[in-house]
């Protein structure tokens, strides 16, 4: 039987049409896929990092969080993470039974490209290899490894702490706090966040502490004075460099004097 000229073109639209969904709904899936291992990746970088921040904070002052501000803090950040109990509970218990003389906090200075200052923060029981990548990152990338010294002074090193606002009045917060050495306060969609000198870490963690203010999530910031601003070609030569250094098992923190255009 031979099929008329239309129905033979509206069977053969057919198949094109149903090949093309396929095709639509294998990217979007590829895509979804890809987007769920990118933030997987993400969150087990983020459990390697305040896993190690356990280690320096038990090395530090012990395994018990009520006799261990820094510990507590490190905490908070792991819940703010959505890290599972179970998981934080390890790294204490293992930070404890393991010998970690050798763990260290190492900062390595240096430029990306078109003369970005860089800083890395690591935390390495293996100090050879944290050297041995970092250099090799900077060189593949087409900057440099500096001295100690050479590009830290070009950045100030402030601490924060993020607070449930319920019931909060920023304006009256930044006065009661500003004592304590809280220079700046704000509210975004995550909470409220308090910005104060590096060296006022434990006053501000205290006073919190003592007025029963939920701390959400505290860390240390290094902002740079001054800050550079690039065209997109350099921005993105840049950017692939930090994004390799801060992919590196060692690397807690990577600080840098891009004016990043989004």
């Amino acid at each position: 039987m031979i099929l008329p000229v239309l129905t033979i073109k509206i069977i053969t639209n057919f198949f094109i049409l149903a090949i093309q969904n396929i095709t639509t709904m294998g990217r979007a899936f590829e895509f979804r896929k890809a987007r769920k291992m990118k933030r997987w990746s993400a969150m087990a970088k983020t459990f390697t990092r305040i896993g190690k921040d356990i280690v320096m904070a038990v090395k530090e002052g012990g395994p018990d969080p009520e006799n261990n501000s820094r510990l507590r803090a490190v905490i908070q950040n792991a819940k703010a993470a959505n890290m599972p109990k179970d998981n934080i509970e390890r790294a204490i218990k293992k930070a404890s039974d393991k010998d970690t003389s050798n763990f260290k906090e190492v900062l390595f200075e240096g430029y990306a490209p078109h003369g970005i200052a860089v800083l890395v923060e690591t935390a390495t029981d293996n100090n050879n290899r944290s050297v041995a990548n970092i250099r090799s990152f900077f060189n593949k990338g087409n900057g440099s490894l500096g001295t100690s010294g050479s590009v830290e002074f070009m950045f100030d090193r402030s601490c924060n702490f993020r607070i449930n606002p319920d019931g909060l009045d920023p304006e009256e917060i930044e006065l009661e706090f500003i004592d304590f050495g809280v220079n700046e306060v704000f509210i975004d969609n995550d909470g409220m966040l308090l910005y104060a000198e590096f060296e006022s870490f434990g006053n501000v963690q205290k006073e919190l502490e003592n007025r029963n203010f939920e701390i959400l999530s505290s860390g240390f910031d290094r902002i740079p004075k001054i800050t550079k601003t690039l065209n997109k070609e350099e921005e993105e030569e840049v950017l692939q460099l930090i994004e390799r250094i801060e992919e590196d098992d060692d690397v807690q923190n990577v600080y840098h004097t891009l004016n990043y255009q989004n």
